[in-house]
């Protein structure tokens, strides 16, 4: 049997990218395979500093292709590209929160997905797995997460200056939401929105912690770039709904972070579909099937489905999490199964 792009793809998923459990065609790597008379050349695109990474990669990935029945040699060509230095940090790379294990960024290409829906109860869903979280709202100029959360608490700060967290249901929470009325708007200039992102990431006495959870506003603008050009992120989630027009931003903000190295852990879709509480009817409002062919073509997981559900809208505007609340609830079950699979997936 003649080889095939499924057989080199099926053998270049047992190769891990060091420091993680994911594979090297999970995190979207490989750009292209060519098959010849028996001959296989594959190319990938790896952005790194690190020369053992690559080097590492290269020797494993030849070695799974040379597996492969009917394969009598196999190449395997990587494109390295530098990390993208840091704002006002010329030449220096990202650098890690101290005392954070992972740092994972919630992210979509445009508003009205339920993006901090879904980072509010994921992050809910680790806390109840037994680690330590926390969550950053870093959408400035529209927080959602001291009203998911029904806090209206101040943080206060040590005598260094530094920023105590608000602490509910187990999380540790920073939101510009806990330092504004409902009514007063941030009127703040791209530079004081940097300095307010940096502040609530490198400022706040996170401690110690497994994962601390990022609600990134919608879209690539500046706090986005902030984030990915100065803190080593675990990965980021992209949240999208199922039609179209939001497939289209979410597939802008996965070439974001895949253009910086930042992998993508996988694709949440929100919004799936309708059950009918009277008769348990499912109604495919947005469309079906958007989610699984975007991370198809993405090469990510889907992680999860979400479905529009009353309660979860009801438990958020009240200040509790669906997962909190009603932790035996459909939606809370889905979230916590999410929230499983990756940490199974960072190690």
């Amino acid at each position: 049997m003649p080889i095939t792009e499924a057989d080199v793809i099926a053998a270049l998923r047992r190769v891990k990218y060091p420091g993680f459990s994911r594979d090297i065609v999970s995190f979207g790597l490989i750009k292209d395979v060519r098959i010849e008379d028996g001959a296989v050349a594959v190319q990938l695109t790896l952005t790194t500093n690190e020369p053992a990474i690559p080097r590492g990669i290269k020797s494993e990935a030849e070695e799974a292709l040379r597996s492969v029945a009917g394969v009598i040699s196999a190449k395997v060509l990587i494109d390295i590209h530098a990390p993208a230095a840091s704002s006002g940090n010329s030449g220096v790379g990202t650098t890690r929160i101290e005392g954070i294990r992972h740092v994972i960024a919630i992210a979509s290409g445009k508003g009205g997905v339920g993006k901090s829906t879904v980072a509010t109860n994921l992050a809910v869903g680790f806390q109840q797995s037994g680690a330590r979280v926390g969550l950053c709202d870093c959408d400035i100029y529209g927080p959602s997460v001291a009203m998911m959360f029904g806090s209206r608490d101040r943080p206060m700060a040590t005598d260094e200056n530094r920023i105590i967290p608000i602490e509910q249901d187990g999380l540790k929470l920073m939101s510009m939401g806990f330092l504004l009325d409902d009514t007063s708007p941030a009127i703040l200039r791209g530079p004081m929105v940097t300095r307010y992102t940096q502040q609530f990431l490198r400022q706040v006495e996170w401690g110690e912690l497994d994962y601390l959870v990022l609600d990134l506003p919608p879209g690539t603008g500046d706090i986005q770039l902030t984030i990915v050009q100065t803190v080593a992120l675990s990965g980021a989630i992209i949240v999208t709904t199922p039609q179209e027009v939001a497939l289209i931003d979410a597939r802008k903000a996965a070439t974001m972070f895949e253009k910086v190295n930042v992998p993508v852990l996988g694709l949440i879709e929100n919004m799936s579909y309708f059950l009918s509480p009277s008769d348990g009817q499912r109604y495919d409002i947005f469309g079906s099937g958007g989610g699984e062919r975007e991370a198809k073509r993405l090469r990510v997981p889907l992680l999860g489905q979400i479905p529009i559900d009353i309660a979860t809208r009801e438990s958020g505007d009240r200040g509790l999490p669906i997962t909190a609340q009603a932790p035996d609830s459909l939606v809370a079950v889905e979230f916590k199964r999410i929230a499983s699979r990756l940490r199974e997936m960072l190690v």
